[in-house]
């Protein structure tokens, strides 16, 4: 097949990431300030960059549509391209970056990020770094793991007070987690009889990874990368492999130690009696905790990193597209408009309470009937439903589940996780702040509502056919070779 609309569809996405990392630097406020700059005003700019993600948008539909009569490379190729000016472009959509540099610097100076907050670098001789933190996040400790802390301690001691080298080395450190995906996605869906090019279009080259991980750099790109690897490996007979890397991706952020407790328990269950389920379960437990212990003791840190900052700090955040803030807020709205009074806070927190403990009790039922025919999956959804049911909604944390269910025969042809993505890049400002107000959120929650009567709709229409298992070589896919 001609090669010609493949690179019709690189080149308007070249456009467009252009267009991005072009007019990010004049629209994302605070931070350093960039070594280049275009300035055409502030609403040309803002049209531009949109323009952009639109046409990136766009030539990732274009380029889906062709997926299935290219090679795994040409589609890497392509990929790669789209990438490119980001890497040089100031952070957008998320200023989380300066917020790990500070969070590196202090641990380079020999205090614990889990005990400090970024004020502590003001009288230390750090302000310039403390002014491209955003003030919301000033005063909080660290919720990251000590792995992730650790290399950006490394950076830091590099690249010293400079931001922008800074910035770009840790963009470099997210791009090697994103080499992860574009190399285990494909082999994971190999395994799992998926298609291996539409994961690789839906899981590793869309406009979410390369605009709410990439672009701003985000930690969650990293994390994804040792996790996909780690189920992969495990996928394909090295369960002790892959158990060891997603421990390792959990000491970037907690939400991978997940995939490790359903490779540990999908691992037991493929043993031949008790006993030796029970030696599995222990040699699990043994590389988390060895793994745990190893980096705390390499980063400096110690135990500090267990701590409730890990599970609080998204807390501080209310967003509109966070289904517990929507439900909240809508039902707050409608109650005072009855004369009832309520404290629409205390509800939010409230609703979001109960939307995680039912979510981990959902996720141990889950566990509970996983089996390595649908291990993948399962865990995929799950840690879909913990982005969604968790204090804070972000966009990029949809990045958590979807590389994987990317990898699953069916789930991967899913329409609304097509459409899941392209809404994702257009909800946050390029400043990092959400587009939608606290006040859209009964507009949000009627969304959530279509897309959900549009699923139940499709799961009731396949209810008749026969499920697809998750993984080709049978129950014993997990066990050692």
């Amino acid at each position: 097949r001609s090669l010609k609309p493949v690179w019709g569809w690189g080149a308007l996405g070249l456009t467009g990431s252009l267009l991005v990392t072009l007019m990010g630097p004049s629209l994302t406020g605070r931070g350093a300030d960039w070594w280049f700059r275009i300035s055409p005003g502030h609403v040309a700019a803002d049209v531009l960059l949109y323009l952009g993600i639109a046409l990136l948008s766009g030539a990732w539909l274009g380029l889906g549509r062709s997926a299935s009569g290219l090679s795994l490379n040409a589609l890497r190729t392509v990929g790669a391209v789209w990438c490119l000016p980001l890497l040089a472009g100031a952070p957008v959509f998320s200023q989380d970056v300066y917020s790990y540099l500070a969070q590196g610097t202090i641990l380079h100076l020999g205090l614990s990020p889990y005990t400090h907050a970024p004020q502590v670098l003001a009288p230390l001789g750090h302000s310039h770094l403390l002014a491209a933190v955003s003030p919301f996040w000033r005063h909080t400790t660290a919720p990251y793991g000590p792995a992730f802390l650790g290399l950006v301690s490394a950076i830091v001691s590099v690249t010293g007070s400079n931001l922008i080298v800074g910035v770009l080395l840790l963009r470099g450190l997210e791009l090697g987690g994103a080499v992860l995906l574009v190399v285990f996605i494909p082999r994971l869906a190999r395994s799992l009889g998926a298609d291996p090019r539409r994961a690789l279009w839906l899981g590793a080259l869309s406009p979410l990874v390369l605009l709410q991980l990439i672009a701003p750099a985000h930690n969650d790109a990293l994390m994804a990368g040792l996790m996909v690897a780690g189920v992969a490996l495990a996928v394909g007979g090295r369960p002790a492999y892959g158990i060891a890397l997603c421990a390792l991706a959990a000491t970037v952020k907690l939400p991978a130690a997940v995939a490790a407790v359903f490779i540990a328990v999908v691992w037991a269950r493929s043993m031949p009696d008790r006993s030796a389920a029970a030696r599995a379960l222990a040699r699990s437990a043994a590389l988390v905790v060895a793994v745990a212990v190893a980096v705390s003791v390499l980063a400096g840190v110690g135990a500090d990193w267990i701590s409730t900052s890990v599970f609080s700090t998204p807390e501080r955040v209310r967003l509109a597209i966070t289904p517990a803030t929507a439900v909240g807020r809508t039902l707050a709205g409608l109650l005072s408009g009855a004369g009832v009074a309520v404290d629409g806070r205390s509800l939010e927190s409230a609703l979001a309470t109960a939307a995680f403990a039912l979510t981990v009790g959902a996720g141990a039922l889950v566990l509970w009937r996983t089996r390595s025919h649908n291990a993948v999956r399962q865990l995929g959804l799950l840690l879909l439903a913990f982005a969604l049911a968790g204090p804070a909604t972000w966009p990029w944390y949809l990045s958590w589940g979807l590389v994987l269910v990317a990898c699953c025969p069916v789930i991967q042809h899913w329409p609304v996780l097509v459409l899941a993505v392209l809404a994702s890049v257009f909800v946050v400002k390029p400043d990092g702040i959400l587009a939608l107000s606290l006040g859209s959120a009964p507009v949000v929650l009627g969304a959530y509502a279509l897309v959900g009567a549009y699923a139940w709709h499709s799961w009731r229409r396949r209810a008749g056919e026969r499920p697809v298992g998750d993984l080709a070589s049978g129950p014993s896919a997990l066990a050692e070779s």
